[in-house]
């Protein structure tokens, strides 16, 4: 909530009505006072009521209703940033909203949702996020090739994730690649980047595996690449 009230202040989200349990006032009063500053209706409600608008087993009794960002691929990517997620055919909302909090963390400028990937804005999505969805824009465009082009056009260099490349990220760091700008792409949790993407990529690259593990899940990948890429770029300034 206060990620989202931040937002509205800063003008990158909209707030349209806040409903608050008596109890969540009581235990958030720094939310209400920032509500209430920034002009955004708040209306009381029961636990019951707040419940049944959270979509969650233990809501914290703060619901807020906001505007859905119209942001598209080239708007996100007219400052040319250096270092963008794009996850592609992402099925699972948890492991979308989680990437995108790394994403927030690893310091990317934006997430694009590619493909058949699930809605950026699904409930279980949103709260995975844990309010990162409210610090960098995100943006949803089904065709793949576009969204990969439209990376390279702002000057990116598309990378998948992909367990079965021949190089490995120490060998890529140590030539100096993860230095460059760069849309590191994530496939699917049970099918990973399909032949097709893949051929739409500059090249791909695995996490090297010390141990006896056989993979990565899809949210530990994303945070390994993504760092990697960042800590490169960092050292290369």
């Amino acid at each position: 909530m206060r990620e989202a009230v931040t937002a509205q202040l800063g003008g990158t989200a909209r707030l349209r009505d806040v409903f608050a349990t008596e109890d969540a006032l009581t235990r958030h009063p720094d939310v209400w006072e920032a509500v209430d500053a920034a002009g955004i209706p708040l209306h009381p409600v029961t636990s019951r009521a707040a419940a049944s608008l959270s979509e969650t087993v233990t809501p914290q009794g703060l619901v807020a209703v906001c505007d859905l960002p119209g942001r598209d691929v080239d708007e996100v990517l007219a400052d040319r940033p250096r270092l963008v997620a794009v996850l592609v055919d992402v099925a699972d909302p948890g492991n979308a909203g989680t990437a995108v909090r790394v994403a927030d963390a690893a310091g990317c400028a934006a997430v694009l949702f590619a493909g058949d990937t699930v809605d950026p804005y699904n409930g279980k999505a949103v709260r995975a996020s844990t309010g990162s969805l409210f610090h960098l824009p995100l943006a949803r465009q089904r065709d793949v090739p576009s969204v990969l082009r439209s990376c390279r056009e702002a000057g990116l260099r598309p990378v998948g994730a992909d367990g079965a490349a021949v190089e490995d990220l120490d060998a890529a760091d140590l030539r100096g690649a993860l230095a460059e700008p760069t849309a590191w792409v994530f496939g699917s949790e049970a099918h990973g980047l399909g032949r097709q993407v893949v051929e739409e990529l500059d090249t791909t690259l695995r996490v090297p595996l010390y141990g006896q593990a056989e993979s990565l899940n899809l949210a530990t990948a994303t945070a390994v690449c993504l760092y990697a890429s960042a800590r490169a770029q960092r050292r290369a300034r």
